[in-house]
């Protein structure tokens, strides 16, 4: 008896802790960031988001299988991508969704099977604030449990085409150019068995064609049943991790498995997200896997097909304390215009934001700026780094949700206030980042081109919910939309500088960042008071640099890179 209550008391603990309070916890180190910089002007524009999901029409309910959260595959979760399928210059939203499997795979099965199953659904952008489910005219329906997506014109036809990843499937869909996908996963030579996740695109090569990462999760055997009660399911933890894929592009529409050949299949872990970016700053784009309960990777691109895993030696594998953390979504950002790529991290406790020294090193600036303190009481998932405000500075956005209980916590936000230092303007954004939820994945994008970043969050067998930007007295603003010639045509891999009112701000166009997601392609950046771009420098992958100069501000600028 005493033993039963003993027990009931730890489950209990375990609950509890991962309940999240109305208010974020204050900060204990310096500087805090409850309130404004002293440098900063304390009656700056306040970031306001609004709930913006029935009236755009996004009808979007996950569904993780069974009748009630029973396993690592059910918690995991889904993701969803922004990109422009018809070209009409919107950015459309594809949501991936899970299914009720074999009753085998789920503890809790479904005791009556829907008569439609749970999909994935494409939404195409009406261009006045809504959209249209147009999921069965695309043909963008497969028969899987989806949770990770991607896209990427891999065939340079000027279309971009989309990578569903999920539980024992990989489908490569092809956009026909007619609001039709094909799958050719075969065709194309794209065979992943086990349980894909998070991927990513980019042209490691440089041969003017995009390449593809691949991350795997563990190998799942929902036979397995050995867990304390407290903890709901096994844990990553309890099952073998796997290794990643990396697919050469051949330029002709197939793919060629080089994991071995690259070194990557040297190294097993728990994949759960994944980005690509020139961290180093030598042209050549890296990539970087946030792990589960497993140190993180950091593959070096050595410019000859082959990279070395270098996370250790530059201080991105573990925690602030050394710790293998339960690592979510990474995101590369240059925080401090220095014209060089920082690393974001979300993870089940602290967050990480680590400075970019430049010298083949990052510090961990999270205990010191007061964004981990803040995130502790949190386990973060999705996230976006974009300036929601645009006066010229960074902001962080980061969504909650319980990590093994259906337990909804509340979303943060943390205003950029310069010199490495962040604002928590939370509970002042808006009732929707105060509605609790178990969020999962989320991408970011300017959904109806007014030059503020909107978002769309998964929320864990729930209704999703698209978060409208509608700051107030906000400042200018321009996006770039990249399009390769030689280069591959999306421009991956492309890195952006913009010089306006005495600053520089430094973008690389990735594809694949944060959790199981991909943002909008164009980049975005906010300019403040300034009415001008006095120059706007391009890297393309192909080794040009195009410079422009005198752009006007507040839209979208298309530039293509010269033959």
């Amino acid at each position: 008896m005493i033993i039963r209550l003993l027990m009931l008391c730890f489950a209990f603990s375990v609950a509890a802790a991962q309940t999240a309070p109305h208010t974020p916890a204050s900060p204990t180190s310096t500087p805090t960031i409850s309130q404004p910089s002293s440098a900063m002007p304390t009656n700056q524009p306040a970031i306001r988001f609004e709930d913006a999901t029935n009236q755009a029409g996004i009808h979007f309910t996950h569904s993780f299988g069974s009748r009630q959260l029973g396993s690592l595959l059910e918690g995991t979760g889904a993701g969803c991508v922004w990109f422009d399928y018809n070209n009409d210059g919107l950015p459309d939203l594809y949501v991936v969704n899970g299914r009720p499997l074999d009753d085998s795979m789920h503890p809790y099965p479904l005791l009556e099977k829907p008569s439609t199953p749970p999909h994935n659904h494409l939404y195409r952008n009406n261009g006045n604030g809504t959209f249209t489910d147009v999921t069965e005219k695309a043909g963008l329906n497969p028969e899987m449990y989806s949770v990770a997506v991607t896209a990427a014109d891999y065939d340079n036809d000027g279309f971009v085409d989309l990578l569903v990843t999920g539980y024992g499937k990989t489908v490569l869909y092809h956009n026909d150019g007619n609001g039709h996908f094909t799958d050719i996963t075969a065709k194309a030579g794209i065979n992943v068995d086990g349980w894909a996740i998070s991927s990513t695109w980019l042209d490691y090569d440089k041969d003017g064609c995009v390449d593809l990462f691949v991350g795997r999760y563990v190998k799942f055997d929902p036979k397995y049943r050995a867990y304390y009660a407290a903890d709901n399911y096994p844990g990553p933890l309890d099952y073998e991790g796997d290794t990643n894929k990396l697919f050469h592009n051949n330029c002709n529409g197939t793919f060629t498995d080089v994991s071995e050949k690259s070194g990557l299949s040297a190294f097993a872990g728990r994949t759960m997200g994944v980005t690509a970016g020139d961290f180093d700053n030598d042209g050549w784009d890296d990539i970087y896997v946030a792990n589960d309960r497993t140190e993180n990777f950091l593959f070096h691109n050595k410019h000859d097909g082959t990279f070395e895993e270098i996370a250790s030696d530059t201080n991105t594998a573990y925690g602030q304390n050394g710790e293998s953390t339960s690592s979510m979504g990474p995101a590369f950002a240059d925080f401090e215009g220095r014209g060089i790529l920082d690393l974001w991290v979300t993870d089940g406790r602290y967050n990480r934001l680590l400075h970019n020294t430049g010298k083949m090193n990052f510090d961990d600036m999270g205990a010191t700026n007061g964004v981990s303190q803040a995130n502790a009481q949190y386990v973060s998932w999705g996230t976006g780094i974009y300036d929601f405000d645009n006066d010229g500075i960074l902001d962080i956005l980061i969504f909650h949700g319980g990590l093994i209980h259906l337990i909804p916590q509340e979303h943060t936000l943390f205003r950029g206030l310069g010199n490495q230092r962040f604002q928590d303007v939370s509970r002042d954004a808006g009732a929707v980042l105060s509605e609790r939820t178990v969020a999962r994945g989320a991408c970011l994008a300017d959904y109806d081109n007014d030059g503020k970043m909107d978002a769309y969050v998964v929320n864990l067998g729930a209704q999703g919910t698209l978060l409208h930007n509608v700051s107030p007295a906000t400042g200018h603003w321009i996006g770039i939309k990249l399009v390769g010639a030689s280069s591959n045509r999306d421009g991956i891999g492309a890195r952006v500088e913009v010089y306006a009112g005495g600053k520089r701000q430094t973008a690389e166009r990735v594809a694949g960042s944060g959790y199981l997601s991909q943002n909008d392609d164009r980049l975005h950046f906010g300019l403040g008071a300034a009415a001008t771009v006095d120059k706007l420098v391009i890297r393309w992958p192909s080794g040009q640099e195009q410079t422009l100069e005198k752009l006007g501000v507040d839209r979208v600028l298309t530039v293509k890179e010269p033959k």
